[in-house]
Formats: C-alpha cells, structure tokens, sequence
C-alpha cells in the first residue's frame, strides 16, 4: 500500500507529460525546407535577392534622384536640416526623397498600401520578439535595431542578409531542440519543466496589449500624420518609429505589471486564444484593408497627377517594396510551405499585402502545429485562481 500511493500521487503528472506527447505527435509531420535543406544552401536565395535589388535599383537611378542630392548637398533645400554638419546632407536628402514620393495623391495611395504592409511587417517581427522561444537570438528578440537600419539606411537588404537569416538560424535551432525534447519526453513520462528554447508562448501576458498599442501609437499614427500632411517635420518624425514601438511598447508592459501584479511573470500561447490573436493583429490588417481601397478607388477614379519627379522617387520605393516582398515569400516558403504562400498571396489581393501577410502568418502557425503548443489546463495558476486566461484587466 505504501508503495501505491507516491505513484498515485505522480499519477496527475505523468498523464499531463503523456499529453504534451500526444499534443506533439499530432502536429502535421510534414517537412519543410526549413528541416531538410542546410543552411548554407537556404541563404543563397537572400543573398542574390539582395544583389538583385541593388542591381535593379541602380538601373533604374536617375538624373532626377542625384539632383535631389545635389541639392541637399548644396544646402539649397531644406536649410534648416542641410545645414546640419556631416548629417546635415544625408538627412536632408531622405526626407525630401520621402517628401517627393507623397508629392500627388496617386503617390500617397501607393504609400498608404507600402505603410501597411511594413506595419503589418512590423507586427510580426514584434510578436516574434516577445516570443521565448526566440529570446537567444539577439536579433529577433531585439528588433529595435534592425528596423532602424532598415529604415534609414538598408531597405529591403537588411531583411535579405540579416533578418531572414536570424529567423532561419534560429528556426534550425528550434526544431533540433524540438526533435530533442520530444525524444526525451518519450522515453521518460515524467512531467518536466517546459522547454524555454522551443516555447513559443509569449513571454508575458501583456504582450497582448502592449504590441497592438505600440504599434498603432509609435508606427500607424506617424504613418498616418505623414500621409495627411506630406510636411518634412512629419516625415522626420516617421523615420523614428522603431524607437517609439520599442519605448510604447516597454511602458505598456511597464504599467500593466504595475497595476496588476499578479500577472508579471505569466506567458500566454497567442494563437490559443482568439481575443488576444484579434487584438495582436487588428490594427495592420484594418490599416491593410484601408489602404488597399483606397488605392483601388483612386487608379479606377482619380487621374495619375504624378510630376517627373514624384515618379522617380516612387519607383526607387516600390522597387524595394516589391523584393521585401519576394523576401517575406521566400521566408514563408521554407518555413511553412507553398499553402501558406498561397493564403498570402490570395488574401493580399482582395485585402490588402499588409493583411494578407497577417493572416498568412497566422495560418503559418496552425499549418506548423504551433497552435497545439498549448495544452489544455496546462497552464499554471497562482493561489489567487489567475491563469494565462485570466482578462488583463477586471
């Protein structure tokens, strides 16, 4: 007798460690690029993206984009910000690069489309970052810098040569763990701490507030003060959002720890729990489906009023746009399969490549198994009955 009850008081344990087998064995078993193909051999693809984005910007360079410069460099444009030493030029020559780029209603239309969709870009690499799971890599759980170099300096390349391969590199690394725990689980039905390596909760509850608000404060508002106003002050101010994201962002979990304490501490598996999942993606995909009407209404409605210049400027934009887009396909791909491809791609036609990147994503996750990472009454609850279901506030 005394030796039946320590193995029925284990009995509760080792049947939650069978369902986190069970759990496992029934994500899909295909494989993906991403598992089969080496690295070395998936990143030749980023990289001749990336030289054929260099390549087919400089073709299309132009008188009208070194004048700009020349003018900037002068100090005849902008004297207010040329006149800035050794940043002064370059500084100048950004923003009246953006400037002319919204100079016609066609251009802001087109924008409005581009906006969304780094918005919705931007989401994801943010929910990315608050993941566990993605915590060793520096540069996906710190995206701060890679977005600010993204947008003042690399474009569409600081994805294809740094970002996309942080993900893959890590993505490697996460399933060998995964394959490891798996193993490990099996032989021993014992209930073990969970794996931060291949968690991909978020690391903490507020997360489902504080990336939605930082998003839409920090990038979709000064995105949408430089669409109305086209001023230089406005467009200054856009080039900064990564900062604001990262400070809004940090505030937000800050203050939602300080009014409720219980909850610091406490993951939540996003894709579990639909509330949450809306209120993560919401704002890119309304910004997506926005933009992309409006852009419809003005091609069908409104005249092209581009001048020469506004034209130059906005192929430069749409260039890169288009291989941050190739880009993303290729990630998507190999990480997830052509069906994931295909949602996106659809989706992006009828609303928007901002939304249909949003939805894709989320489709990515189920088609991965990830939305099974969370197993029933898994879940640790404090004395006070709280849970990673537990509303934020109450």
């Amino acid at each position: 007798m005394a030796s039946i009850l320590p193995w029925l008081a284990s009995l509760p344990a080792r049947l939650r460690a069978r369902l986190r087998v069970s759990s496992s064995s029934s994500r899909p078993s295909s494989r993906h690029l991403i598992h089969t193909v080496s690295l070395h051999y998936l990143l030749v693809v980023p990289v001749a993206l990336a030289i054929a984005t260099a390549a087919v910007l400089f073709a299309h360079s132009d008188v009208n984009v070194a004048m700009l410069f020349s003018q900037c460099h002068a100090r005849s444009r902008l004297p207010w910000l040329s006149h800035l030493p050794v940043i002064g030029a370059p500084s100048c020559f950004l923003v009246s690069f953006f400037g002319e780029a919204l100079a016609s209603s066609r251009a802001v239309a087109v924008m409005g489309v581009v906006l969304a969709y780094i918005g919705s870009l931007l989401t994801v690499s943010t929910v990315e970052a608050a993941r566990i799971c993605n915590g060793p890599s520096v540069l996906i759980a710190y995206p701060t810098g890679g977005w600010l170099v993204f947008d003042l300096v690399g474009g569409a390349m600081v994805w294809q040569l740094l970002i996309i391969p942080a993900f893959f590199r890590r993505s490697k690394e996460v399933f060998a763990e995964s394959e490891a725990a798996t193993a490990t689980a099996s032989e021993a039905a014992t209930e073990t701490e969970a794996d931060t390596s291949t968690n991909r909760h978020l690391s903490v509850v507020a997360e489902v507030v504080a990336i939605p608000v930082a998003v839409a404060l920090g990038y979709v508002v000064p995105s949408l003060a430089m669409l109305a106003t086209d001023a230089p002050a406005a467009i200054v101010a856009w080039l900064f959002f990564p900062l604001y994201v990262s400070a809004i962002r940090q505030a937000v979990r800050w203050a939602i720890h300080h009014v409720a304490a219980s909850l610091a501490g406490r993951s939540l598996h996003l894709e579990s729990d639909r509330p949450s999942l809306l209120a993560v993606y919401a704002v890119p995909i309304a910004f997506s489906v926005v933009a992309q009407v409006l852009l419809i209404y003005n091609l069908v409605a409104v005249a092209d009023d581009r001048k020469e210049m506004t034209r130059s400027t906005l192929k430069f934009i749409e260039i890169d746009f288009f291989f941050i887009l190739l880009t993303v396909l290729y990630w998507i791909l190999v990480e997830a399969g052509w069906r994931v491809v295909a949602v996106v791609l659809v989706s992006s036609v009828v609303l928007g490549p901002g939304a249909g990147l949003c939805l894709g994503w989320i489709y990515r996750e189920q088609q991965l198994g990830f939305a099974y990472d969370a197993v029933p009454g898994d879940a640790e609850q404090g004395a006070d009955g709280l849970s990673e279901e537990t509303p934020l506030l109450q």
